[in-house]
């Protein structure tokens, strides 16, 4: 997909091995690889991906879930990024998108859980998890 994502990072993680990434999920999945790519380069540090893509069924199985979830569109990711916080992970991105570098999205601070969510649905949106 990019430099340092693949396909794989981003498949659904509901382990029930039918759920393929469908061709037009699997295009949105690479325009979120890019925007990451962007951010990897910028902070020049591994980024794990938590969730990409979800099945509905699989969306629908995770508590606190929407059933609008820009993950059944392929539009989001779930990331970690080892040696930094997830508020840090946060205002990086904040700062891409403030100077035109990433596209603006859904970005959902998760400083309990451990994550960051960010989303390419072209509006803004911010939550903290």
């Amino acid at each position: 997909m990019t430099k340092n994502f693949s396909k794989e990072e981003f498949d659904c993680k509901c382990n029930c091995g039918v759920c393929e990434m469908p061709i037009n999920i699997y295009h949105n999945m690479v325009k979120v690889a890019n925007q990451l790519q962007i951010l990897r380069n910028y902070i020049g540090k591994p980024i794990t991906i938590n969730s990409g893509y979800r099945s509905e069924e699989y969306n629908a199985s995770i508590k606190g879930s929407s059933k609008k979830s820009q993950h059944v569109m392929g539009r989001a990711a779930d990331i970690v990024v080892k040696g930094m916080t997830p508020l840090a992970v946060h205002t990086t991105i904040e700062l891409l998108i403030e100077k035109g570098d990433m596209l603006q999205g859904g970005l959902g601070l998760y400083e309990k859980k451990g994550f960051v969510h960010y989303d390419i649905r072209g509006t803004k949106a911010r939550w903290d998890g």
